[in-house]
């Protein structure tokens, strides 16, 4: 059975790289992701045709769960036209964190992802549209998304978003009332605390469901860099290649992983050793479809040190791939134009740490923003109904005490580990 493997991503995200998989049986595409199975029949009451949109909407940027992103999606129609699900292309493209916005277009997209060969296996013929606005293309509008689900778990969006729709209530009224009861402090603080509290209990979940996840590793192999590569502790302890029963997975320094099927239309097929015209090996080139290079392995960094040359024949051997070689003629450059595996090594320490912090929702840094400002006005409350108030000011200050150092004190420990030993020369 050929399945079609997510996006790279990490934390909470790999979840989706071990489980979600979207492949062709029985008569229809099933969708499995977090522990749910959705079935998409095809044929009749079903899909009977495919239409790949090969444009981004104008305002389109990263792709965001939900909506079409820009690597453009296919649209699963029935007889009649209307619109019974869609795959969100960007979603299923596993080197999409790595790689410009449309970086693949058109029928490399189709064969990288896997879906040209998923579609052909159900038997459903499929069109291109390079104009969203085409006949054929329809509305874009109804039917299921056959994505691989949301980085994130739901039950940290259900707590986050109780909670914040609380503190903002309890917020407005404190902000414009004149005398603040003490129930209503003590509700603005604790919601306030919750915030900072789902944040660590979702580190301590996605470490607890790594460590109990099971795969076949049928070999590993870590970077053994050649001097004066700027290789540093936290590239050599957390990089490498995984070669797997069924995947081949690049994991980078941020905790991210690429995985890579070993099977089926849109595996990876062959390794290639790239040299210069000397003949000495400036990389390696991880090859799929119709030659498309997947990601590539700079040799200096990879297998440039002593022993280097021992982790190139293990990976050979083990992923059971076409090896070969091929020469660069004149000044060509090396890789050619955006690939994976180019920038596995950051140019300085601070990039590394920002890199390797454990991933935060579509907000970002506003997020952490108002979690601050909500932990420091619970805080602020508390001292000002402290003597009008008993019990109540001291729990509300000891929230937002609370709540800024569970945000702090990871920030500042993971900034000095990275400072003083993750992000020296690892032969420092």
């Amino acid at each position: 059975m050929s399945a079609l493997r997510p996006a790279a991503g990490r934390g909470p995200g790999l979840e989706r790289c071990h489980g979600s998989r979207l492949s062709a049986e029985d008569g229809a595409l099933v969708l499995r992701a977090r522990g749910r199975t959705r079935r998409v029949p095809v044929g009749d009451g079903g899909v009977a045709r495919a239409v790949f949109v090969d444009a981004a909407p104008a305002d389109a940027g990263r792709d965001e769960p939900g909506r079409p992103g820009a690597w453009g999606e296919v649209r699963l129609q029935d007889r009649g036209g209307a619109q019974v699900a869609r795959i969100p292309l960007g979603e299923w493209l596993q080197e999409a964190p790595a790689l410009p916005e449309r970086a693949v277009q058109g029928e490399q997209l189709l064969e990288r992802t896997g879906v040209a060969g998923l579609l052909k296996a159900a038997g459903v013929p499929l069109h291109v549209a390079r104009d969203r606005n085409n006949p054929r293309a329809g509305s874009g509008k109804g039917g299921v998304s056959l994505g691989p689900g949301p980085a994130f778990p739901l039950w940290y969006w259900c707590v986050r978003g109780v909670a914040g729709t609380l503190w903002f209530s309890a917020f407005t009224v404190v902000v414009f009332s004149d005398t603040v009861p003490g129930r209503l402090v003590l509700l603005l603080a604790l919601t306030a605390l919750c915030g900072p509290v789902a944040r660590l209990a979702l580190r301590a979940w996605t470490r607890l469901r790594a460590g109990r996840r099971r795969i076949t590793v049928l070999e590993r192999v870590v970077p053994v860099p050649a001097a004066g590569t700027g290789a540093t502790v936290r590239f050599l302890r957390d990089t490498e290649l995984r070669v797997q029963d069924r995947d081949l997975v690049l994991r980078d320094l941020g905790g991210q992983e690429y995985w890579f099927a070993r099977s089926g239309p849109h595996a990876v097929t062959r390794l290639v050793k790239v040299l210069d015209g000397t003949g000495r090996p400036v990389g390696a080139e991880l090859r799929g479809p119709g030659q498309q290079v997947r990601a590539v392995f700079p040799w200096d960094l990879w297998f440039g040190g002593a022993g280097g040359a021992d982790g190139w024949s293990r990976l050979c051997g083990a992923s059971g791939l076409a090896v070969s070689e091929r020469r660069l003629s004149g000044r060509r450059t090396w890789p050619k134009g955006p690939v994976l595996g180019t920038g596995l090594l950051p140019r300085t320490g601070r990039d590394a740490r920002r890199t390797a912090r454990f991933p935060g929702t579509a907000a970002g840094v506003s997020s952490t923003a108002v979690m601050a400002f909500g932990n420091l006005f619970s805080l602020i409350q508390g001292v000002r109904i402290a003597e009008s108030v008993q019990g109540v000011p001291a729990v509300a200050m000891a929230a937002g005490a609370l709540g800024l150092a569970l945000q702090g004190v990871p920030y500042v420990v993971h900034e000095v580990r990275g400072r003083l030993v993750l992000d020296r020369p690892s032969w420092a």
